[in-house]
């Protein structure tokens, strides 16, 4: 085992190891070989090993006297073959338990762009438009745009593909062709991602092209053309296999632009609705605006009156409780009278006698309690115009002197006074 593995990494070594266990070899020359004919994938190698052991032998044609003879040693063999391919089924699935083979990472762009990046190095820029992507995302492009999928799997060691790749995919008709009605996508075969693509569609001869659509909701491959082909020829079979298949597109645009119509109709309704349902709330949040403001302005108009109605009758009791404070009105011809004319807003016109030492109020209250005065006014002289403060302290908010005499004020003994409507 030493000259066998004296070359290897420990990783293979413990490959080779678990490849013996599993499938009982105990040559380590056989376990390299199969390991490394599978690039060390030990789940594909024992697979593969298992496979070779549990086929059947090729048994030779004989007679029917000589089957006839065999027949009992060869059900026997038979039943061990049945017997032992069960044992290695199961001891291989308690294997793959206990032992978990790693995987190996796969890059798929990876791969489609170094094969992208070879193929332009060798064979230059003159081709198809190449998918930039995984083969996934090559049939998920072409599914979304209806689109036609042409695979191309190249084999660099294959001997048609050097030509096939500098004449037949750098001529012009065919570039044209390709690019204005399908999506084009390739890779090697001896990339990761090549081969799985490799063993879904496979192929058997090289150049390969696989032509996919979509029919009836899937991914379907309608046309294969292996091996080399002239330009023009291959053009034709392309395009009779768009044509013979170029219904299943028509139906699908059919049924997408039918759905697309449904959506952007019912987005359309929708919208109306939405418009509809705004409208519908911006007229009643007009409406309970106006109720409110109607609301509001019955609230303040009632507000108004029982104001008004309370000066009102603030006024009322005043001139009721103010009528008290009038003094007697003085004889005439007494020391110290003074005859004082007062001419109401509305052109009434009042007399009235005062002593001098009289203060001012009592020509306020007089007036005020008349049943003609207004309910708020101001005493003026006639000429010079100037104010007769006469309004009692009692009535105003803001701090004033004590109301003076008529002596005080220097009124003359016969005296012309006129009322002013403050709310006039």
């Amino acid at each position: 085992m030493a000259d066998a593995t004296q070359d290897l990494t420990h990783t293979h070594t413990q490959k080779i190891v678990q490849f013996q266990e599993v499938t009982g070899t105990e040559d380590v020359a056989e376990a390299r070989s199969q390991l490394e004919n599978h690039a060390w994938d030990l789940e594909a190698a024992v697979q593969d090993h298992l496979a070779l052991r549990e086929s059947p032998p090729i048994t030779p044609k004989t007679t029917t006297t000589q089957n006839t003879r065999s027949g009992p040693n060869s059900n026997t063999w038979q039943n061990l073959i049945i017997t032992f391919s069960s044992l290695s089924s199961i001891f291989l699935l308690v294997c793959r338990i206990v032992f978990p083979y790693p995987r190996r990472l796969t890059d798929p762009l990876g791969d489609v762009l170094a094969f992208i990046s070879e193929f332009e190095g060798e064979y230059g820029t003159q081709h198809p438009a190449f998918f930039q992507g995984s083969y996934s995302q090559a049939l998920t492009h072409a599914k979304a745009e209806l689109k036609f999928l042409l695979v191309y799997l190249h084999c660099h060691d294959h001997q048609h593909s050097p030509l096939f790749c500098r004449s037949t995919l750098s001529d012009f008709s065919l570039m044209e062709y390709i690019n204005s009605n399908m999506v084009f996508w390739g890779c090697s075969v001896t990339s990761p991602e090549g081969y799985r693509v490799s063993q879904a569609l496979r192929e058997n001869s090289y150049p390969f092209l696989a032509l996919v659509v979509l029919r009836d909701n899937r991914m379907t491959v309608v046309g294969r053309l292996e091996g080399p082909t002239p330009p023009a020829a291959l053009v034709q079979r392309l395009q009779a296999i768009v044509r013979e298949n170029e219904a299943h597109l028509v139906v699908a645009r059919a049924e997408r632009q039918e759905r697309e119509m449904t959506a952007a109709l019912r987005l359309q309704q929708d919208e109306d609705y939405q418009m509809s349902l705004r409208a519908d709330q911006e007229k009643e949040r007009r409406k309970q605006q106006e109720r409110e403001e109607a609301e509001r302005k019955v609230e303040e108009e009632r507000k108004i009156e029982e104001e008004r109605q309370r000066e009102e009758d603030n006024i009322k009791r005043l001139k009721v409780e103010w009528q008290e404070r009038i003094p007697q009105e003085p004889e005439e011809g007494a020391e110290g009278v003074i005859h004082i004319s007062v001419k109401l807003p509305q052109g009434t016109r009042l007399e009235r006698r005062f002593l001098d030492t009289d203060s001012l109020d009592a020509l306020y209250y007089y007036i005020f309690c008349h049943p003609d005065a207004p309910d708020r006014f101001q005493v003026t002289t006639n000429f010079p115009r100037r104010v007769v403060p006469c309004e009692p302290t009692t009535t105003t908010t803001t701090p004033t002197p004590p109301t003076p005499t008529f002596q005080e004020y220097r009124l003359p003994p016969r005296s012309m006074l006129f009322v002013s409507d403050l709310d006039a």
